[in-house]
């Protein structure tokens, strides 16, 4: 392994390794001071009277992830619309070929109509008829078999021709319907995450400060509770497959966004939404994945939770509407959600749907086990 990729490697564990407090349940995660017990109900401000903090956080949660799922939509909508686009441009340079070769076989058919004018409008058949010299005779019939081949070919060409620029016409037509219907999917979209995002950016405006800062303690208690469940099963025991080389690849690009902020509809290099930070990690990889994390689920090879590695995706809630990527030692790397950043998380933070492996055809560098799932 060269030395740069050894730094890079080293770099992203070594942020793993500040996290390595995931193995030991009942450690707080991603809390400057971690506690073994949720704090106690004196230890944070108290909340405004009448006011649920926790069904605030519920609904907050519900806001956040209507908002990723209709990402979703809209990253799926506008990779079809750039499939479609794309398709549109090739049946556009097929249908200006396809003219530009009917101008021609229409110029030599002219000409042929042209040349047979000047021989008097007679057949040439009748030309031979009427020649008195056997070898001319004899000559001319092989050309005029030549010439009827000829002729027939130029008009099968010219027939095939304009059923090709026919069927091209159509199906850039149904191509050009199927990229509005996609435009118009996109932007109802659009307007779904951008709704979904005002209502959840108005409920936290109207939240005091010091109730700002209890919310977010309770965003951290119920992650750190999940985990721990998760950690409390024993399953880091079990997981001990180590990285590929694209999967290290992956994970060190992964953990050197951390701290960019949350875009939807977002690939980098500033911004991310989870799927672009997952998608792109894996392209700088050398391995191009779907965009969405639907689609990613859908078509990537499936993991069983035990023999997951570094690199592996972790699709979280029965809608497959968030994506991470495993880091090790109990750790993810994701984007969260709008409002926050790239950031390191425990796996078992959220509920997870199940994993997937982009590159299910490679070993990890030990080369020792075979992929299980």
């Amino acid at each position: 392994m060269g030395t740069g990729k050894r730094g890079l490697i080293v770099t992203a564990m070594t942020v793993v390794c500040a996290v390595t407090l995931l193995a030991a349940p009942g450690t707080a995660f991603a809390s400057p001071s971690p506690s073994p017990t949720p704090p106690a109900p004196s230890a944070g401000p108290a909340p405004a009277p009448g006011k649920d903090l926790e069904a605030v956080r519920r609904k907050l949660d519900r806001l956040y992830r209507a908002a990723a799922r209709a990402t979703d939509e809209y990253n799926a909508a506008e990779e079809k619309a750039d499939r479609q686009s794309a398709e549109v441009a090739e049946l556009t340079r097929k249908i200006a070929k396809g003219k530009k070769r009917m101008a021609e076989l229409k110029a030599r058919a002219g000409a042929a109509a042209a040349a047979q004018y000047r021989g008097g409008g007679l057949p040439p058949e009748a030309h031979l008829m009427l020649s008195d010299d056997p070898q001319e005779f004899l000559d001319g019939a092989g050309r005029v078999r030549q010439g009827q081949h000829a002729a027939k070919g130029l008009l099968g060409e010219l027939a095939r021709t304009q059923q090709d620029l026919e069927q091209y016409a159509k199906d850039a037509s149904a191509q050009w319907r199927k990229l509005e219907a996609g435009r118009k999917a996109k932007a109802a979209a659009q307007k779904k995450i951008e709704k979904q995002i005002a209502q959840a950016e108005k409920l936290e405006s109207e939240l005091r400060e010091e109730e700002q800062e209890r919310l977010a303690e309770l965003e951290k208690e119920a992650a750190h509770k999940a985990q721990t469940a998760w950690l409390g099963s024993g399953i880091l025991d079990e997981i001990t497959s180590e990285a590929s080389g694209q999967g290290k690849k992956a994970v060190a690009y992964a953990t050197a966004q951390i701290g960019k902020p949350y875009q939807w509809g977002a690939e980098g290099p500033k911004t991310y939404d989870c799927s672009g930070l997952t998608s792109q990690a894996w392209i700088s990889a050398g391995r191009g994945i779907p965009r969405t994390s639907q689609e990613q689920w859908k078509r990537l090879r499936h993991i069983d939770v035990r023999d997951m590695r570094p690199g592996d995706l972790v699709i979280y809630f029965d809608d497959a509407s968030h994506v991470a990527m495993y880091v090790g030692d109990g750790a993810i790397v994701h984007a969260p959600r709008p409002g926050r950043t790239v950031t390191l998380a425990g796996a078992g933070s959220m509920p997870i749907l199940g994993v997937v492996r982009p590159d299910a055809d490679a070993r990890a560098d030990t080369g020792a086990g075979t992929d299980r799932g």
